[in-house]
């Protein structure tokens, strides 16, 4: 998949079948809605294209209003959605950045500019609740009615339902806040993951070894960090999950991980406040060596939620706690079996 950041590069294609939208989770929703943008771009010989928009645009409007609760919590990083994209098979996705001009754009504008010029989209689909340009005033009948006028074919797709639940980001979002892992897993048609590359931490779980007896490599973990700009990534899930690690082995490890800000750490600290996922692998491969993950593109999958965040107020009581978590991933993925 060919992935540009805006209009004004010479590889975007000079014709597409194009859907628009911020597809924060290709959800079981969007992939249904990709494989008809496919068939119908094969049917006219033309690329099969996504825009999507970073920061997310309840970002954006969060930030200029200095309303930071307006933010929507994320499902994905954008690695991850463009990721998700390529497997759907789509061919190019356009990246454009969300901000004043893009804001307060006309809709009439929008699909004179950005559509038709270009683009120059030969159908577009797009979802049964869709709006554009400012203030959100342009909906579907004004595009349809502008395709007839333009030269391009429209096309809206209705909800898509899952045992009579309609397939939404904002269902996957309540299922992950509220740890339900396995009704987000339904609605995404796979488990929740998160991938990056793994960076260096604190090395704080390897100072643990002082206070976990038996183990002296303490509690080494696996971290992944997220952005610090001013359209932060706000995840949807938090807390501590036992989890699969992909991508450092022939088989997914099992681990138990802990997504949030680490409220037992100093707030003051080099990531205080700041998102990180952080996971413990539960038998870590010999062949790696104690420095072997560095550096390397791993994917994490949630699985199971244990427990909410928690405040330790020493290195004892954060041992134990760790311990005590291992010991129920344990369990829990002994009682899962071949269920995960």
């Amino acid at each position: 998949m060919k992935i540009f950041r805006g209009l004004r590069h010479p590889g975007i294609a000079p014709g597409c079948a194009l859907t628009v939208g911020n597809f924060d989770g290709v959800h079981r929703g969007h992939q249904a809605m990709l494989a008809l943008l496919k068939s119908e771009a094969a049917h006219r010989g033309v690329p099969s294209c996504v825009m999507t928009f970073e920061p997310h645009p309840r970002d954006y409007f969060a930030a200029v209003t200095g309303k930071p609760d307006l933010a929507p919590a994320r499902i994905v990083t954008l690695r991850d959605k463009l990721t998700e994209l390529a497997r759907c098979g789509v061919d190019q996705t356009i990246v454009l950045p969300f901000n004043a001009a893009l804001a307060s754009q006309a809709p009439q504008a929008f699909i004179d500019d950005v559509l038709v010029r270009g683009l120059g989209v030969r159908y577009v689909l797009v979802g049964d609740d869709f709006r554009f340009g400012a203030k959100r005033v342009g909906d579907y009948v004004m595009l349809d009615a502008a395709g007839v006028a333009q030269g391009f074919d429209v096309a809206r797709m209705q909800s898509y339902e899952v045992h009579g639940l309609r397939v939404s980001s904002t269902a996957v979002r309540a299922a992950l806040a509220e740890g339900r892992m396995q009704d987000a897993a339904a609605l995404l048609g796979r488990p929740y993951s998160i991938s990056g590359h793994v960076v260096h931490g604190r090395k704080l779980g390897r100072a643990l070894a002082e206070t976990a007896p038996g183990r002296a490599d303490g509690f080494r973990t696996l971290n992944l960090r997220f952005s610090r700009r001013a359209h932060a990534w706000k995840p949807a899930a938090s807390g501590i999950f036992v989890v699969e690690v992909h991508g450092l082995a022939d088989q997914p490890l099992h681990g138990v991980a802990n997504l949030g800000v680490r409220p037992s750490l100093d707030p003051n600290d080099v990531n205080g406040g700041r998102v990180l996922l952080e996971t413990h692998v539960l038998d870590w491969p010999k062949q790696l060596g104690s420095e072997g993950a560095y550096g390397k593109i791993i994917r994490v999958d949630l699985l199971h939620k244990l427990h909410d965040e928690l405040r330790y107020h020493s290195l004892a009581a954060l041992t134990e706690g760790i311990a005590r978590d291992c010991a129920d991933a344990r369990a829990w993925l002994a009682a899962a079996g071949g269920r995960i």
